[in-house]
């Protein structure tokens, strides 16, 4: 990723005024030249903005940045991460085929997910619930386990899905092997590097087709603006097999008008035609749109990206490795600590391969207590804490604190969290701009309150001591 095109890309300054800061179009509206200009963008025989809803200029500064920085060919910006990640694979299941299916019928039947069993909470909670009502099959398996994955991809199989660095307990899966299993059996594969961010990694270039991202995360990066984006890679070939990707390689009735006979939305947009119909259809039909402000935020965040992400990084390893040693902590999932103590894993062998710059500053520790004999220690811990804010967020410029169990993963079984690996007393951390001796004192001070592991501790000012 370059921080010149952080900066610049997408971006000309143009007459009269020529603004070098991206101007905010606010407008839900547009007037067209002529009748016929209308008729034709309409159409979408011809580019141009028809209404807000599905395009506006500020917002294509957004998309055209965030795909060049992702290294993809387009992007599509969304009202939150939460719908890019369902436009996403709403797209990729589509109607299906119901032959195909071995008869399934339009409820959604005889069309799957594969997915990685350690995901944000808010995407569970859409596989688990909302896709299950739609009539969607998810199957989850161990990210780490690839013939988990062999196993669990079918013909009916539309999408896999995982995330470069898992939320909440920052694991690497190894995106190569899993995209050419994915490959191998015609499935595109779907990448949420919200954690990661391009400044750390770049899923296209290890296998990945859709990247998508919870904008309102790092590529904001001040906690002050719901956003999501989705990125076609422009590299999965929907032409191979028309009849499984009716919605891009076949023809299609609403696509019609304008277009000469047959025409499909491959064969219009060639290498864009996946964005084009998250755009054309999901974002359209559905609506969340973007609103022009919105994305001028984030675009304003976009700007200090590298720099905030190194800072972000540097911190964290700091934070990590202090809580590594620390009595009251029973383990750190930070992949900086586990290659020290387990080169061999595959999260410790993905990190070294893959990831130079670092795997980021959002991960997860263990408290040293038992919650059935003392159920109020994590409670105690998270009320303790000053300068980290109990927040339902992270990739904040301050550091955060959540709860898994209680939280972003509440609607998951005990049995579901410990099989993704979260405990009952797993805490999950963003690490945020502040100074590091700050953070470690603000965290040492609350690890006094877990009184099993913490008895007979006091700060000192290198740390802890008995």
């Amino acid at each position: 990723m370059s921080s010149t095109a952080n900066i610049h890309s997408g971006y000309t300054p143009q007459g009269p005024h020529y603004p070098v800061s991206v101007p905010v179009l606010q407008t839900t509206a547009y007037e067209f030249p002529s009748y016929a200009d209308a008729q034709q963008m309409f159409a979408q025989t011809k580019p141009g903005f028809t209404y807000t809803r599905t395009g506006n200029p500020t917002v294509a500064v957004l998309e055209a940045r965030v795909a060049e920085l992702e290294g993809g060919v387009a992007a599509v910006a969304t009202s939150s991460g939460q719908s890019a990640v369902a436009l996403a694979l709403l797209a990729l299941l589509g109607r299906g085929d119901a032959e195909r299916a071995g008869g399934a019928d339009h409820d959604g039947a005889g069309r799957q997910i594969v997915a990685a069993h350690q995901l944000y909470g808010g995407t569970m909670d859409l596989l688990t619930d909302t896709f299950a009502d739609f009539g969607y099959q998810v199957d989850f398996v161990d990210h780490q386990d690839l013939d988990a994955w062999r196993a669990a991809v079918t013909p009916q199989t539309r999408a896999v899905l995982l995330e470069s660095i898992t939320n909440p307990l920052a694991e690497l899966p190894d995106l190569p092997a899993i995209a050419q299993i994915a490959h191998a059996a015609g499935v595109p594969v779907v990448v949420d590097n919200t954690l990661a961010t391009p400044a750390l990694y770049r899923p296209i270039e290890h296998g990945a087709d859709v990247v998508v991202h919870s904008a309102t995360k790092f590529l904001g990066g001040h906690g002050s603006t719901l956003a999501g984006v989705l990125v076609d890679a422009g590299t999965f070939d929907f032409a191979a097999d028309p009849a499984k990707w009716q919605q891009l390689a076949g023809d299609k009735e609403r696509y019609a008008a304008g277009a000469s006979a047959g025409a499909t939305l491959v064969e219009r947009y060639g290498k864009c035609a996946f964005a084009a119909l998250v755009r054309t259809k999901y974002l359209h039909d559905l609506g969340p749109a973007l609103s022009p402000s919105a994305s001028a935020e984030i675009l304003r965040g976009v700007e200090t990206l590298e720099l905030r992400v190194a800072r972000h990084r540097q911190n964290a390893r700091a934070v990590a490795a202090h809580l590594a040693q620390h009595p009251a902590v029973s383990r750190v999932h930070h992949p900086s600590v586990l290659i020290d103590h387990d080169p061999e894993a595959i999260t410790s062998r993905v990190l070294a391969r893959d990831f130079p710059a670092g795997a980021g500053s959002v991960f997860a520790f263990d408290l040293a207590a038992d919650v059935d004999e003392d159920p109020g220690a994590v409670e105690r811990f998270i009320d303790a804490l000053g300068v980290f804010k109990l927040v339902a967020n992270l990739g904040d410029t301050r550091s955060l604190v959540s709860h898994p169990a209680a939280m972003t993963h509440c609607r998951m079984t005990r049995a579901q969290r410990a099989a993704a690996g979260i405990a009952e007393t797993t805490i999950r951390v963003s690490i945020g701009l502040e100074e590091p001796e700050d953070l470690i004192e603000d965290l040492n001070q609350a690890l006094l309150t877990v009184s099993d592991a913490s008895a007979g501790l006091t700060i000192t000012e290198g740390g802890v001591a008995r």
